[in-house]
């Protein structure tokens, strides 16, 4: 038997891994991206929609009923088949033979990759208490460093050395393995607590007004869904753009990422968890007044990286902008799980995700690929250079709802601990005596 201590380590590193691989597929798609466009014969807007809304759209709406299966169900069960789904539908990627075959491939990776990161988060609430969790999210989201180091320098390698096909089917197979993992190492905590199981589960509409009574959680979710439109719509295109605008190869282009976004994003990440830790515990206020204050720097970088004459100095803005992007997660995601209890947690992120992927990730990429088409005539070759510098300001934007989250946050989490006391002390009671009732306020109902 692995000690407590020992084992709720074990368990936050095995789900970074899974959450690794979770993600490594959009950074290789990325990268082959010019490929398929000459083998299919695309335009930019199709390879948009195939990157943005087709994978968006079904990730988001497969997120719901996900979440709600884990926020009662068995949730390393649920990561085990969600695992096991995205990783064959990656390797399935090389059999395509047309564009319409390739969407379908990422429908099926993307109602498999739903089903990863909500019931993951609330799995590692579970162990790593209020003060522990912005440390314990640094580490969980150094999955997206590790990531687009796995991603681009060695997708970047495969696609040079196999071509895209195989390299689809190299990075589809570890997530079987992890699926594996999930299912044989990992206890699933409610299975020793019989009233969870007993406790009837809040309907979805008392969810969802619950969180929109939230005044912080409304201001989070109004940031991550710009974030998402604005973000995605630039890092999906950033290989394409150093392709074209610098003439680089795909294993260039990966070996640059790597460093620069991977390495700078993993230094963030980390650098992030400490600060909060050694100055910001507790303190979620100035961690959101942190992150409006980054946003700003991030849309300035971003412009000067499209607008750098040189490779090496827009990858010396990239590299500014990986390290802040990394810096960002550990106290958003830490803030997000202390704002709910631990029945909405999965639900609560999966919203999150739902409203940002669908309207983030599926119609960023496709407007800055629609705005490049448009483009064409004027700008040529570099089309996609000022596209991407038009867009790219609209980062700033986030900034204004983390600054008004910083108003309300730290007064939301005292209202939410004094209704988990409620509940506790309403539970401990009921035990002793079957008739009474648990307030309502107590179960996160207005």
């Amino acid at each position: 038997m692995i000690p407590k201590v020992q084992y709720k380590h074990y368990l936050l590193i095995l789900l970074t891994v899974v959450a690794t691989f979770n993600l490594v597929d959009r950074f290789v798609l990325s990268l082959v991206l010019e490929s398929i466009k000459q083998e299919f014969q695309l335009s930019d807007s199709q390879l948009g929609f195939l990157t943005g809304f087709a994978f968006a759209a079904f990730y988001a709406v497969a997120g719901i009923p996900i979440a709600r299966w884990a926020d009662r169900g068995n949730r390393n069960t649920i990561i085990t088949l969600t695992t096991g789904l995205w990783s064959a539908m990656v390797a399935l990627c090389a059999l395509a033979g047309s564009f319409t075959q390739l969407l379908l491939m990422r429908v099926g990776i993307a109602v498999g990759e739903a089903g990863c990161m909500p019931p993951a988060n609330s799995l590692i609430s579970d162990y790593f208490d209020r003060a522990e969790r912005p440390r314990a999210m640094a580490i969980y989201w150094l999955c997206g460093p590790l990531a687009i180091i796995i991603g681009y320098l060695g997708g970047g390698w495969l696609v040079e050395h196999f071509g895209w096909r195989m390299t689809f089917i190299i990075i589809g197979f570890p997530g079987i393995l992890l699926a594996l993992l999930v299912k044989f190492t990992l206890r699933e905590p409610r299975l020793k607590q019989d009233y969870l199981i007993a406790d009837p589960q809040l309907p979805l509409k008392d969810v969802l007004a619950t969180l929109w009574q939230q005044r912080t959680l409304r201001n989070i979710i109004m940031a991550f869904t710009v974030t998402y439109f604005f973000g995605m719509g630039l890092a999906q295109w950033l290989p394409t753009f150093f392709m074209r605008s610098y003439d680089l190869e795909a294993a260039e282009v990966g070996a640059w990422f790597a460093l620069t976004l991977g390495v700078g994003g993993g230094v963030g990440t980390c650098l992030g968890g400490y600060l909060i830790a050694r100055y910001a515990g507790c303190r979620e206020a100035l961690q959101m007044r942190c992150c409006a204050a980054m946003f700003i720097m991030t849309g300035f970088f971003y412009v000067m990286i499209f607008l750098s004459a040189h490779q090496y100095q827009a990858i010396f803005f990239l590299s500014l902008v990986a390290g802040i992007g990394g810096m960002l997660n550990p106290p958003i995601f830490s803030a997000i799980q202390s704002l709910v209890s631990e029945r909405m947690r999965s639900v609560t992120l999966a919203v999150v995700f739902l409203l940002a992927n669908f309207i983030g990730m599926g119609l960023g990429p496709l407007a800055v690929g629609a705005l490049s088409d448009l483009l064409v005539l004027s700008f040529g070759q570099e089309s996609l250079r000022y596209a991407l510098a038009a867009f790219a300001p609209g980062l700033v934007w986030p900034a204004f709802y983390y600054w008004k989250a910083a108003k309300t946050i730290e007064v939301d989490i005292k209202a939410f601990e004094s209704e988990a006391s409620l509940t506790e002390q309403a539970c401990g009671s009921s035990d002793m005596n079957p008739n009474a009732q648990i307030p309502q306020s107590a179960l996160g109902l207005k």
